[in-house]
């Protein structure tokens, strides 16, 4: 099959992303108004990138090869780029990167290069929601020696399919200096009645404290639609439970059945947070959103474990001048008593089977192993090791979060990805920003709404 190398990448925004919040990052996703300078600047990367791989490859005597990788974290373009320069320098093997940022739709731009004869030989695919798409493309990884180092690995019907690069959490982040100058203890905060009392705690103090709300949480559909309507969501299916538990989602792939008790208690707490929240968030973007938990707007914000990246990274400025302060999460305890974050691969790289299969292999094996990619993608893309090998921690201030949560047992883990695909973009995300901004006025008419959105989805 013919392959087309592309050097670089310039997409025109569409009016959904498929970005996750990935390697520390994922999501980790920025906003459609910021898309311009981050396909600008990658366009530049990746000039760069290519000429340092062309002049690494006249020095080498390795094998030759090349093969092409697409990246949906635009936020760790530049720790990839180490990463694939010392693959080279070790092998001789080019890998070429394809960053696909700024509000993008990754699957729609893979779809596009199928379409061309275009595919790339490593690329990104969210488990169970797109499985269905790319099985008859899916390299079988099953018995690869880096898959008995990881539980993380994706498998579909006893086969591995998917790569995993990172482990990401799902909690409500907060600010601990925030927290401590309220006097709020996080730990005291167990289930609806504890989380309100904080709420108003905080908020009884907000000027003092320089606040603009209590928590940023943002809703708005077009870009951020996964950030309420799958994220958020996807805590009503498996907050509190064991990791192995698909009541729910079993529940709502039953033509769309939602548990009454169990969406009611969730409601309300959605409830708390249009209570509470800056109500620019109904139009705000990521950007916008993480800049001001990064700056000390928020002492809580509804994103998860991928934004440590940006806080370090893309707005360390902010961060610093806020103190660097600690961070942290809780539980969505929507129910007196749910202890558990939500922790999980977010994505992962599978391999593409028209394309150069033994090359992909070698490298993403190597990126596996401790003194292979292991520490790069630690300390320099951010991404928390599912391997057990590795003895390298990220530099991410949700590294000590999700190790001591996942050393308690106290995780569970997310089940949004295997309901039907796009309904958190097509259907779920719109009524939690008519929830926000009063359209819908009441927790009972938002259950309804969405009892009924997602029963009509499932019809079609």
């Amino acid at each position: 099959m013919k392959k087309r190398v592309i050097k670089s990448l310039l997409v025109t925004v569409t009016s959904l992303s498929m970005i996750l919040a990935g390697c520390g990052g994922g999501a980790a996703n920025n906003s459609a108004g910021s898309s311009e300078s981050t396909a600008s600047s990658e366009t530049t990367e990746s000039a760069e990138a290519t000429e340092s791989a062309e002049a690494t490859e006249s020095k080498s005597s390795g094998s030759g090869d090349t093969i092409r990788l697409v990246n949906n974290k635009a936020e760790i373009q530049e720790g990839l780029q180490k990463l694939v320069a010392k693959y080279q320098e070790e092998t001789g093997v080019t890998v070429e990167i394809d960053t696909i940022g700024g509000g993008q739709d990754t699957q729609a731009v893979l779809k596009n290069y199928y379409q061309a004869d275009n595919m790339p030989d490593i690329f990104v695919f969210e488990g169970d929601t797109h499985y269905d798409t790319w099985q008859d493309v899916l390299v079988d990884l099953t018995g690869e020696k880096w898959t008995e180092d990881t539980e993380a690995e994706y498998v579909h019907d006893g086969k591995v399919y998917g790569f995993p690069t990172t482990t990401e959490a799902i909690g409500l982040t907060y600010n601990a200096s925030i927290l401590e100058a309220a006097g709020v203890d996080p730990k005291s905060i167990t289930g609806p009645d504890s989380m309100r009392a904080a709420f108003e705690a905080i908020d009884a103090k907000k000027d003092e404290l320089g606040l603009t709300a209590v928590v940023g949480y943002y809703t708005e559909a077009s870009n951020l639609w996964w950030t309420a309507g799958q994220h958020l969501l996807g805590t009503y299916l498996d907050s509190g439970l064991s990791r192995d538990d698909t009541t729910y989602l079993d529940m709502i792939n039953d033509g769309g059945k939602l548990d009454p008790d169990r969406i009611a208690a969730f409601a309300n707490m959605v409830a708390l947070f249009n209570e509470y929240t800056d109500p620019s968030g109904v139009s705000g973007t990521y950007d916008e959103q993480v800049a001001g938990f990064a700056q000390g707007k928020y002492a809580f914000v509804t994103q998860g474990s991928w934004i440590g990246a940006s806080l370090t990274g893309q707005y360390a400025d902010f961060y610093k001048e806020a103190g660097s302060f600690e961070v942290g999460m809780i539980p969505y305890a929507f129910i007196e008593g749910q202890d558990t974050i939500q922790t999980n691969s977010p994505n992962w790289w599978g391999l593409y089977n028209g394309g150069n299969v033994d090359a992909a292999k070698a490298f993403i094996q190597w990126c596996s192993e401790n003194d292979g990619g292991q520490e790069i993608l630690a300390k320099d893309c951010g991404c928390i090791s599912p391997y057990k090998s590795s003895t390298h921690m990220a530099d991410d201030p949700f590294a000590d979060t999700i190790k001591n949560y996942s050393a308690d047992g106290k995780t569970s883990a997310w089940h949004w990805q295997g309901w039907k695909a796009g309904l958190a973009q097509n259907v779920t995300c719109v009524i939690f920003q008519d929830f926000a901004k009063g359209s819908i006025k009441t927790p009972e008419e938002f259950v309804s709404t969405l009892q009924k959105a997602i029963e009509g989805y499932y019809a079609q």
